[in-house]
């Protein structure tokens, strides 16, 4: 599920998201036995050498915990993927410290202020990571496309791999729309678009979910939204390719652990109908809710207010382990439309490492790791629990930001839109200001989902007991 990211440094927040992961019992280091785990060397298996790979990296500028590296060339009339995850599995020991800390862990949480790590940054950020210029294991995927970019050919290995160049979303975008990238990029273009037509084909979804953003102006703050490029769903797509190979592979070896998801029940989407209505967004009868997000443009503020709440259809999202050929009743996640694996991200959220080793197995025709096997019963419950805590801290730093930007605000009106409405208790709601980008709680009689409302704001506590509070009444 795509997170609602805010990004912020400045001192007035710092003290509230420090208490909040006091609250919330996020870890503040690593003990230091696992600490002293994660420094050895990492134990080297039977890898091939793909170091003449001129493999590169895309993320966020100042990234140093890289899991993906990848190449891509012509191959007749279509496409070669080099796609290099990092081979955490090569660094952690079945039973030991390191790996109880990473089970307890789960997933690297994100804060606005901070990032807290699921693996030591000795590891995530150094000797697994696959920084440029240094030769690093990892689980090297091939993966063959056709002219119109479907997979024709699947295939993963482990190998030592080195990175030619770390790269970011804005530099590979001006790259490619000034003519100065070099071929992989043009071609990751080229693929990224033709994955995206496929998706469109198949019914699947990519949210572009824009990032929310502090500013400083007039010697104020404000909340905004700040949209990603192309270049980001074209690295999402190969992303998705590689996920669903992964996929594919496990369930004809019979044994693995996909990302599921059931359809959106069409309640769910009948509540995003009156959403779009309250946001003057327009959604003819005729028209899938597929075909309308992919028309938003999330620089749009109103645009980027919906597709906070399509977030919503994602919530039932899991995992899903089976083995010995009996496979589950659901194997599909829904807005991927196909059978998906998360895989490509080890360094950050626990369940890769063991789907890349089962497709590692499964390609290699041996027995999955008695290690793997043995997490199986744990792990979707493991996830879960991790997916909550980081839904929490997101849900929490919002509020905190939101307080504190609105505290010398209150009592003032705003114009909004009921996004959501307990059903327990329909007087409350949850309402989105058209300005400035805030999502808070309203209370009061004749809160219907999908109106558009005036509410005046009551209250914007950001340290309030029980956490941070933003509080409006209809007006």
């Amino acid at each position: 599920m795509p997170r609602r990211r805010i990004r912020v440094t400045d001192a007035l927040f710092r003290s509230a998201f420090t208490a909040l992961r006091a609250e919330l019992g996020v870890p503040s280091g690593f003990p230091p036995g696992v600490t002293a785990e994660a420094e050895r060397p990492p134990l080297l298996k039977a890898y091939d050498d793909a170091t003449d790979i001129p493999l590169f990296t895309i993320d966020p500028p100042g990234s140093t915990d890289l899991d993906q590296a990848m190449h891509l060339t012509r191959r007749g009339t279509g496409y070669r993927v080099r796609y290099a995850i990092a081979d955490v599995a090569a660094f952690v020991v079945p039973g030991s410290a390191l790996d109880a800390e990473t089970h307890r862990r789960v997933l690297t949480l994100y804060f606005p202020d901070a990032r807290i790590p699921l693996h030591p940054p000795v590891l995530s950020e150094g000797a697994a990571s696959l920084l440029p210029g240094q030769v690093r294991p990892a689980a090297l995927w091939t993966i063959d496309l056709d002219a119109d970019g479907r997979t024709t050919a699947a295939d993963v290995r482990r190998a030592l791999v080195r990175s030619r160049a770390r790269l970011d979303y804005e530099g590979v975008q001006k790259a490619i729309d000034s003519g100065t990238a070099d071929e992989p990029l043009f071609l990751l273009k080229e693929v990224g678009e033709l994955r995206e037509r496929l998706e469109v084909e198949r019914g699947g979804i990519s949210l572009n979910v824009p990032e929310q953003e502090i500013v400083q102006r007039n010697g104020t703050y404000e909340l905004t939204y700040r949209a990603g490029v192309p270049a980001d769903g074209w690295n999402a797509q190969i992303s998705l390719l590689t996920g669903m190979a992964a996929a594919d592979l496990m369930l004809a070896y019979g044994t693995g652990v996909l990302r599921t998801l059931p359809a959106a029940p069409d309640g769910a989407v009948g509540r995003l109908r009156r959403t779009a209505h309250a946001l003057h967004i327009d959604w003819p009868h005729h028209v899938s809710y597929a075909a309308l997000v992919r028309s938003l443009d999330p620089r749009i503020p109103h645009h980027a207010a919906f597709l906070q709440e399509c977030t919503t259809l994602l919530r039932g999202a899991g995992y899903t382990v089976f083995r010995d050929g009996v496979l589950p009743a659901i194997t599909t996640h829904a807005a991927v439309a196909s059978p998906y694996a998360h895989c490509t991200a080890p360094l950050r959220r626990l369940a890769d490492r063991y789907a890349s080793e089962i497709c590692l197995a499964a390609v290699a025709g041996t027995a999955v790791p008695d290690w793997v096997l043995a997490a199986f019963e744990a792990l979707p419950r493991e996830m879960a629990e991790g997916g909550r805590l980081a839904a929490t801290a997101e849900r929490e730093c919002v509020d905190i930001v939101e307080a504190a930007l609105l505290k010398d605000r209150v009592g003032e009106v705003f114009d909004g839109c009921v996004v959501d409405v307990e059903e327990r208790r329909p007087a409350v709601g949850t309402v989105q200001l058209e300005t400035p980008a805030v999502i808070g709680r309203v209370e009061g009689a004749g809160v219907e989902l999908g109106e558009r409302l005036r509410v005046r704001l009551t209250q914007a506590d950001p340290v309030g007991p029980g956490g941070a509070k933003v509080r409006f009444a209809p007006a």
